[in-house]
């Protein structure tokens, strides 16, 4: 993976000397109006998006992960720190299910 990844940084910096050597200044680039101003509308429609469609979906999804898996998984691992036995082989924790017969 680490391979890779310095792949990509060496593919940047060949691609950043090639634009130096056609004589492309990035930082003129950068700090151009029309650029910043792309970006700031980029960064606004973005936290519109988030604001708007995607918090709450997102909080739900955190909120079940923290409860059920998160403080599940901490509980286990102090009790095993203490060295107890997790909580699912602890016949005592274990969900039961009831089924009526007809």
């Amino acid at each position: 993976m680490s391979k890779g990844f310095v792949n990509i940084i060496i593919l940047i910096i060949i691609a950043v000397i090639v634009l130096g050597y056609f004589k492309i200044d990035l930082r003129s680039i950068w700090n151009s109006e029309p650029v910043q101003n792309n970006l700031g509308f980029l960064w606004e429609s973005a936290r519109i998006i988030w604001h708007n469609y995607l918090s709450e979906p997102a909080n739900f999804v955190w909120g079940i992960f923290y409860n059920y898996i998160w403080l599940s998984f901490i509980e286990n691992m102090q009790r095993i720190k203490m060295g107890e036995k997790p909580a699912i082989l602890d016949n005592t924790s274990l969900p039961t299910f009831q089924v009526e017969s007809q």
